[in-house]
C-alpha cells in the first residue's frame, strides 16, 4: 500500500481497548493492544480471537503441537477505553504546542 494513501487510526500499540462487536465483545472488560496492522485495518487484541494453531517441530520449539494465538480483528470492532470514566470513548485529535494529540470526548482528558 502507498504511503500517499495510508490510512490513520487512533488506536496505537500498548492502547487499553474494549471489544464492542464480535464474539468477544465486552464493554467493561479492558484489554490491551498488541499490534496494529495498518495496510489490513486491523488490531492484535490479548485475549480476544483466540485461533489454535498446529506447529511442526523445529529447532526453536522441539516438541510442536497445538498453540493457541490470538488473530487479527477488525479495528472498528475496538473503541478506545476511557480510564477516567471507566467507560469506552471516542478521540478527537488536536494540536498541542506543535504537536498532534489524542482527546477523549467523554471526559476531555489527553490519551497517553
Amino acid at each position: 500500500m502507498s504511503n500517499r494513501f495510508k490510512p490513520k487510526f487512533n488506536i496505537k500499540k500498548g492502547d487499553t481497548v474494549v471489544v464492542i462487536a464480535g464474539d468477544d465483545k465486552d464493554l467493561k472488560k479492558p484489554r490491551k493492544v498488541l499490534e496494529v496492522i495498518i495496510d489490513k485495518g486491523r488490531v492484535v487484541v490479548e485475549g480476544v480471537n483466540i485461533a489454535t494453531k498446529h506447529t511442526k517441530p523445529s529447532a526453536s520449539n522441539t516438541k510442536g503441537g497445538i498453540v493457541k494465538v490470538e488473530a487479527a480483528i477488525n479495528i472498528s470492532n475496538v473503541q478506545l477505553w476511557d480510564a477516567k470514566t471507566g467507560e469506552p470513548t471516542k478521540v478527537t485529535r488536536s494540536r498541542e504546542t506543535g504537536k498532534l494529540v489524542r482527546i477523549s470526548k467523554k471526559s476531555g482528558e489527553v490519551i497517553k
